[in-house]
């Protein structure tokens, strides 16, 4: 069944509002997740908004905060997220970050003790269409393995780069495992099987059971590529924002523990450097519109294809899991 994009905002802002999220951090985090859906990723969507709700209502999220700051130097700030919404405390985080960047060029926020950030994308988009150069890491529970191994040990690590270019901003979005834990949840919650290769089971074998996947652990895509990127990416964000490393990181997943991962933004006024950001906009259409291997689909760019699946669910609406839209409209209704 396909719903509204409207319809399921109202429906996830009046749930946080309903569990005392002020009305502008309601829409945001709302905003948040049904953006996620928009672009096909249902994996940061809507089906994280009942362990939201339910963090909120154990007190492992307080959805009446920004976060403190403290700037440690004139270009950067650490955040003590004060356990607050992910997307709540990370738009402040870049607010704020935005006020020194005339004299300083990079500014960079390192954030701890928050809630999941959800899609990396948005702040990065958000910082592109102001004109900003973005850069967003974070870290989570331990749920890829290193190449040539077999148990957990590092998080997805996911990275976003957002770059103005005169026309649609550039964005870039990937994890640094193959898929996100939230992607295997997602298959789980619709019986659906897994590609092999996404992922092997508590024995290390691999397995297209997303259940079994859900207890096991994650390639990291690209073999080693991806597990030196996240592994890097583990590392930086662990040693600027203080959080822990991901065999001990907690509370993206569940409701019973604070979220103790890290989050790093960094933005980069452009007119810094000695480029045009004008002229890149020309070449990603060049990029287009170059020689495809198969003349049915043209050459991308990343972030077309999210724009391309958006525009689809603006007309044609959200495709929930029954089974998900239900849970929520008994959370209405509770």
């Amino acid at each position: 069944m396909h719903h509204h994009p409207d319809r399921l905002r109202r429906l996830a802002t009046g749930l946080l509002e309903s569990r005392g999220t002020p009305k502008e951090a309601a829409r945001l985090q709302a905003d948040l997740l049904v953006e996620a859906e928009l672009r096909g990723l249902a994996s940061h969507g809507l089906q994280r908004l009942p362990l939201l709700l339910s963090r909120i209502e154990k007190g492992l999220a307080n959805p009446r905060t920004q976060g403190a700051e403290t700037w440690s130097r004139q270009s950067f700030m650490t955040v003590d997220g004060e356990r607050g919404l992910g997307p709540v405390v990370m738009m402040n985080a870049l607010r704020l970050l935005k006020q020194p960047l005339a004299q300083t060029g990079i500014v960079l926020a390192a954030i701890r003790n928050t809630n999941h950030i959800g899609m990396l994308a948005y702040y990065a988009e958000a910082a592109a269409r102001d004109g900003l150069i973005a850069l967003v890491m974070s870290t989570s529970e331990a749920l890829v393995h290193p190449f040539g191994g077999t148990e957990a040990m590092l998080g997805t690590n996911p990275v976003a780069i957002g770059i103005p270019t005169g026309g649609d901003p550039f964005v870039l979005d990937l994890a640094t495992s193959v898929v996100s834990m939230g992607k295997i949840n997602n298959h789980a919650l619709r019986g659906a099987p897994i590609p092999f290769g996404w992922a092997v089971d508590a024995e290390g074998r691999p397995t297209d059971d997303p259940v079994a996947a859900q207890r096991g652990a994650i390639a990291p895509f690209g073999d080693t590529k991806g597990y030196g990127l996240g592994l890097a990416i583990e590392l930086l964000v662990a040693a600027l924002a203080g959080s822990d490393m991901s065999p001990k990181v907690r509370g993206t997943l569940d409701d019973a523990q604070p979220a103790n991962k890290g989050d790093l933004l960094v933005l980069i006024d452009p007119a810094s450097g000695m480029g045009a950001i004008s002229v890149l906009a020309s070449y990603l259409d060049s990029l287009r519109l170059s020689r495809p291997l198969d003349p049915g689909r043209p050459v991308a760019v990343p972030g077309d294809g999210a724009r391309a699946r958006r525009a689809a669910a603006m007309r044609e609406g959200i495709a929930l899991p029954q089974p998900l839209f239900e849970q929520l409209m008994a959370l209405e209704a509770a």
